[in-house]
């Protein structure tokens, strides 16, 4: 992906603390300054934010995941935006790479909330008056917000990381879907690189526990590609690719774009017969992820840049994703 050509002088970049390696790449990608913000804490942890720049005027954009500790570096950015509300900021563009209690997005029972559509209205009551993030795990939270909302896609970095492993072997590769909530986003890779589509039918037991029923699709023989929006504690993508390997696959990997990678996760991978799992730097690894020579990191800085100028442009943004 080639940035845009000419520096703009006039928006400024901030981070909070969550996924300050993204946001330097992103920055060094736009050519400009991580700008100056204190983001600290008081004796009794309270947070203590300072902006370090005038911002008056400016369109300005905080980049902070919402990812683990996820009610800490909610309430960073939260802080973040408004410190830069009160200090008369034009426009204040929230870039939530990976945007956390997404899964929280309806009731489940009779008396539980829906966290995502309350995340919704903290950012907006803080003074966000725009949000970005990144293949939310249900589209439809883009509704929750007032203000404008664009979703991008990991599938440019993604599939170019794909084609470059199985180009001219499309024959023998077969994408899949580990569950059927994510047949939509399988078939879109799927007719991108003209391979087949298998399912995988998961029957969920509890939260963050699955079993896995059956397989939709020839894999006889065949690379199997998993693909998902996130990949948590890993129960789910371990045992579909043992499902696919009893079928008959002949090897299977999983690209996923958030690798939140909680509790036995990266255990589990490494005991999995999953040859290699491609991830996202949404969400910085924690050290155990980062020794396990199965995972790879793709990074999305220069998709994010690159929406980031055409924003601040008002230029369109559907070009990224063709």
């Amino acid at each position: 992906m080639v940035l845009g050509s000419g520096l703009l002088p006039d928006y400024k970049i901030f981070a909070g603390n969550s996924n300050l390696p993204l946001a330097k790449q992103v920055c060094a990608a736009l050519e400009r300054p991580l700008c100056k913000a204190s983001v600290s804490r008081f004796s009794d942890g309270e947070i203590q934010v300072e902006i370090g720049e005038n911002v008056r005027g400016l369109d300005t954009f905080v980049i902070q995941s919402t990812c683990t500790d996820a009610n800490q570096n909610l309430m960073e950015l939260l802080i973040m935006i408004d410190a830069l509300k009160r200090a008369s900021a034009a426009e204040i563009n929230a870039v939530i790479p990976y945007y956390g209690y997404a899964r929280q997005d309806r009731k489940v029972a009779s008396r539980s909330p829906i966290t995502a559509k309350l995340i919704a209205d903290l950012l907006e009551a803080a003074g966000a008056t725009r949000v970005i993030s990144m293949d939310m795990h249900a589209g439809q939270i883009q509704g929750f917000f007032n203000i404008p909302f664009d979703h991008l896609y990991a599938n440019p970095v993604l599939l170019d990381h794909m084609r470059k492993q199985f180009d001219g072997q499309t024959n023998e590769v077969v994408m899949v879907s580990p569950d059927a909530g994510g047949v939509e986003r399988a078939r879109a890779y799927s007719k991108r690189l003209r391979t087949t589509l298998g399912i995988v039918d998961k029957r969920r037991i509890k939260p963050n526990e699955a079993e896995i029923m059956n397989v939709l699709g020839d894999v006889q023989g065949k690379t199997a590609i998993l693909l998902d929006d996130m990949i948590d504690t890993a129960g789910t993508i371990t045992q579909a690719a043992n499902a696919l390997i009893d079928k008959g696959a002949a090897k299977v990997c999983a690209y996923s774009t958030h690798a939140v990678l909680s509790g036995p996760a990266v255990e589990r991978i490494t005991k999995s017969p999953l040859e290699e799992v491609v991830v996202t730097d949404t969400i910085p690894l924690h050290p155990a992820a980062l020794a396990c020579p199965k995972i790879r990191v793709l990074s999305v800085a220069k998709l994010l840049a690159e929406a980031m100028r055409r924003i601040h442009q008002a230029d369109s943004l559907s070009s990224l994703f063709v």
